[in-house]
Order: C-alpha cells, then structure tokens, then sequence
C-alpha cells in the first residue's frame, strides 16, 4: 500500500456485505449516512413518558399486603391455599424491594438474595394462570416463556438472555424498569438433565440450567444477541455513531418464578419415603396418588431428576399444588371469575343466545372432566365436545334461549335434534333475514339494489339445506359476477333495482346474460 493510499476500514467489507443482504431496505440507507454528531438527547414523547410515570407511581404507591394479593387471587383460582400463600410473599416482597431501590439508589448496587420460586405440580391445576392473575397486578415489566424453547446456544432454539431482552421490550426501552421485572419460565422440568440409554446424561439440557443459572444468580446481558442479524446490526451502527449508551442490563434484582408438571418425580418420592418408613407396604403405595408425594420433594429428589446442584439452589422457594377433585371443578364452574362455563355463555351471547344449566349437569361435567385426568383443562374438554353442535346450529335459528340438563350433557346430538322439533324453528323467518343481509350488502358495496321475491327466497333456502351452506355461502356463489353485468346494464339503463326471481336463483348466470342483452338492445332503439 503506498503511502497516499488511506488505511481501509475494517468495517467497510461488513458493511458492503450487510447492504447486498439488505438491498434497499430502509437499514441499508441507515448504513449509508455519517455517523451521528454528539448531539443533546431529544426528549421523549408525552405518551411515552406518562407511561413511565404512570408505571413508577404504581410501584411508589404498592402498599398491598399479601394477605390481599391472596385474596385477589382466591377470586380466580380454586384451592392451591400454600401456592397462593408463596407467591403473594414473593411478589410483595418485591415490589417492596423495587420501590426501596427507586427511593434509595444505593440500595441497587448492594448484594440481594432473591426468593427465587419453584412451583410444581400435574397439569392443569392453576400454575399458569396463578401467574396470569398475578400479572394483572404488577407493575414492572412480565416475560412468560416456555423452558422447552430454549437450547444451550441459542442458533437452534432461543438463547435464555433473550427473556431479559424481551423484558427490555416490554418496558419500551426503559432500562430502569426493566432490571426489576419478572421472568416466568414454565415447563422448567423439561430441561432436566435425564439418563440416556447409554448410562450417560443429556448434556443440552444441562448447558441450559446453567445459561439460566446465570440469569437468575446475577449477569450483565447484553442487549444485542449474538444470533439475531439485526440486533448485530444495530450494534454496528451504535458503534459508528460512537458507542454511546448502555448496552447491558444487570439481573440483580430480577425475580424468577419457574413451574413444572415434574411428571415422574412423585414416584421417585415415593420410593424414597418408602424405603426409610418402617412398616411401609405396598398397599400403602396403592392408595396414595404420585402427586400427593410433591410436597415432600427434598433438593437431593431435584439433583435426582436430572437438575444441577447449583440451579436447583437458586430457587429456595419451592410449593407444590395439589391436584384437583371433581369437587374442585365444579366449584371452578360455579364460583371462579372467567370460568369456563362463563366463557361458554359469552360465546353464546354474541349470536343473542342464552342458557340455563341445572346443578346435576353442572356437577356430571365435572365428573366427566376428572376423568380427563388434565385438571381444569379437563372442562374445556368436556363442554366442547357437548356445545360444538349447538354453537354450529343454533346461530342460524330463532332459538334464543335452551335449558342444559343431564341428558344435553350424556346425549347432546339427540337433545339438540329434539329441541329444534320441539321450537318448530320457522326457516322461512331465519332464510328471510340471511336473504336481506345479503342484499344490504351487495347495495353497500356495489350500490345497486337486489330485491329476492319469495319464490327466489325459498329456492335459496332449499338450496341451502340440500348442500349444508348457509345462505349467504350460496347467494356469493351464485350472485359473484352480478355486480360486473348489473353495471352494464344499469349504464345502459339506468336502473339501480333488480328484482331476483327464483329462475335468477337456479341459472344466475343465464339469466345474467339475458338482462345484458336486452339492456344493449334496448340502449340501440333508444
């Protein structure tokens, strides 16, 4: 290189590169600008910084005590007292700690021993949506994520740092807030490192307990993964404009609470309190279910499972929930705020639809519903399978109330079969009112009116019935090149009303063509 020669910039061939992938992408001609001035910051928008305030002045004014978020939570979700009872702790004792470091900033940088939660228990008994609830509380940053995403580089899979990078997000950009957040990871048994066939162990799993070990113990993340293009990206162009900003955020004070069916770890249980209770026989075991093992799990179970010793010490706080009877299912029906059955109802409201439910059915669909052996999904199930024909056909009919007794539930095809007999249904009535909607339709749209005589109103409904569809499936069938050859004929014309006939209705499209020509001849001896 000759001395009149500029050294090259390392970046430019990245660049180059970067701007081919790209092409004309707005980032790409981002690429081609100076880098930015030192230049004092502009202020935020109105809305964002209300946000904030508004976020911060929550957090100041947290006073609840735990015996109230147990409270709020008892509202929603049926039994789990002891879950409920940790978690109401846990998050106070957060907020409390947040508002404490906002007040004091020297409180940030000093150590803070994190109770950290476990929640374990069979699928379907409320951990989930315990933490749902408990979300509509808080008043920091919440990330909700499955463990089975993640893999231990994050080329296949997601990287674990990308849960503080979502939290980041969610508090639009706001560092401060965001080092307070909460990560709730489920499914955290999926990541045990388990024996393989081998006699050797699973070592994805393990290179992810300890990505997370480091999470929750305390890291600086970066905000620019490694794996994302575009975070890289921006890195880059952070960097030509001079690096100024912070780029890391630190999980000191970051509260994690993980759950897990943990599906074999009863057992395991089991067999340990077995072995050292003199007098243990195997009716014993018989009569009592895995789950009810839980609560008994001892760190040395985890590490058995296949956890690290040093993950499963980062979550001191661990609570079992117990599984669920079909007593408690029917009390979720009758007395949780948004059961299911509430849901049903209100799916039912939107086409005008209402139902009375007698207490013996109530009580056969939480029977059905245990049987599922999937908790409280085991409803959604169960009243699926029950109302999916009646959702299906009573929105076409004038039905606008029915009665749920045991024989809906045992036998829904026939009750439902008989209460359609038993109303008479007038067709005509329903066939009328499809008919009308669609006309008002097609005028709004095309602004050319269609008038369905009666005989064309029953050739629909006929047809209707015959093929399965509805009406309005049958008139955009027959009727979808009507609006082309309606404004010919309105041009030549200056008609604006048709009326449909039942011949329209079996040959549209002859019939079509008829009114085009006589349109055109009719146009000529004008």
């Amino acid at each position: 290189m000759s001395d009149s020669q500029e050294p090259k910039n390392p970046l430019d061939d990245l660049q180059k590169q970067i701007q081919e992938m790209l092409g004309n992408s707005n980032l790409a001609a981002m690429f081609n600008q100076p880098p930015a001035q030192p230049a004092e910051p502009e202020p935020e928008p109105p809305e964002e910084e209300n946000d904030r305030e508004d976020t911060l002045r929550r957090i100041r004014d947290f006073r609840m005590k735990p015996r109230e978020v147990r409270d709020y939570l008892d509202r929603f979700v049926i039994r789990q007292a002891e879950a409920k009872k940790v978690l109401s702790v846990a998050i106070c004792d957060h907020y409390n700690h947040v508002r404490q470091c906002i007040e004091d900033e020297a409180l940030r940088e000093k150590s803070y021993v994190k109770q950290n939660v476990l929640l374990l228990g069979p699928t379907g008994v409320g951990k989930t949506y315990l933490m749902r609830c408990i979300a509509r509380l808080i008043g920091v940053p919440f990330v909700k994520a499955d463990a089975t995403k993640f893999s231990e580089t994050g080329y296949v899979g997601h990287d674990v740092e990308d849960l503080v990078r979502d939290l980041v997000k969610l508090g639009d950009g706001d560092m401060e807030l965001a080092q307070y957040g909460i990560i709730y990871i489920d499914e955290i048994d999926k990541i045990a490192a388990q024996s393989t066939g081998g006699g050797g162990r699973d070592v994805s799993g393990r290179g992810v307990q300890i990505n997370l070990l480091k999470l929750m113990e305390e890291t600086d993340v970066s905000l620019h993964s490694q794996a994302d293009l575009v975070s890289q990206i921006e890195a880059i162009m952070d960097m030509q404009r001079g690096g100024a900003g912070r780029k890391t955020i630190n999980t000191r004070h970051m509260l994690f609470i993980v759950s897990g069916a943990f599906g074999t770890l009863g057992e395991q249980i089991k067999r340990r309190v077995g072995k050292g209770r003199i007098g243990f026989t195997q009716s014993d075991t018989q009569q009592r279910d895995d789950n009810e093992y839980l609560p008994l799990a001892e760190t040395t179970d985890f590490i058995d499972f296949g956890f690290e010793p040093e993950f499963i010490g980062r979550l001191p706080i661990r609570v079992a929930c117990e599984a669920l009877s079909a007593d408690d299912l029917e009390e979720i029906m009758l007395s949780s705020e948004d059961s299911v059955l509430e849901q049903y109802r209100h799916d039912f409201a939107g086409y005008g639809i209402d139902f009375k439910i007698v207490p013996a059915a109530v009580r056969m669909i939480a029977e059905q519903a245990y049987r599922e052996k999937t908790g409280a999904r085991g409803l959604t199930t169960v009243l699926e399978k029950r109302f999916r024909d009646y959702k299906f056909a009573l929105p076409s009919t004038t039905i606008r109330l029915f009665n749920v007794d045991t024989d809906t539930i045992d036998k829904p095809q026939e009750t439902l079969s008989g209460l359609l007999e038993e109303h008479e249904v007038s067709t005509d009535d329903v066939s009328s009112q499809e008919v009308d909607n669609y006309s008002r339709m097609f005028e709004s749209e095309h602004g050319l009116t269609l008038v369905f005589n009666d005989h064309a109103a029953k050739a629909l409904a006929a047809a209707a019935e015959e093929s399965g569809k509805s009406i309005s499936a049958i008139c955009e069938e027959r009727f979808r090149d009507y609006q082309h050859g309606l404004k010919i004929v309105s041009r030549n014309t200056g008609r604006h009303r048709f009326t449909i006939t039942k011949t329209a209705v079996l040959a549209p499209d002859k019939e079509l063509s008829k009114w085009v020509v006589d349109s055109f001849e009719k146009k000529a001896e004008s």
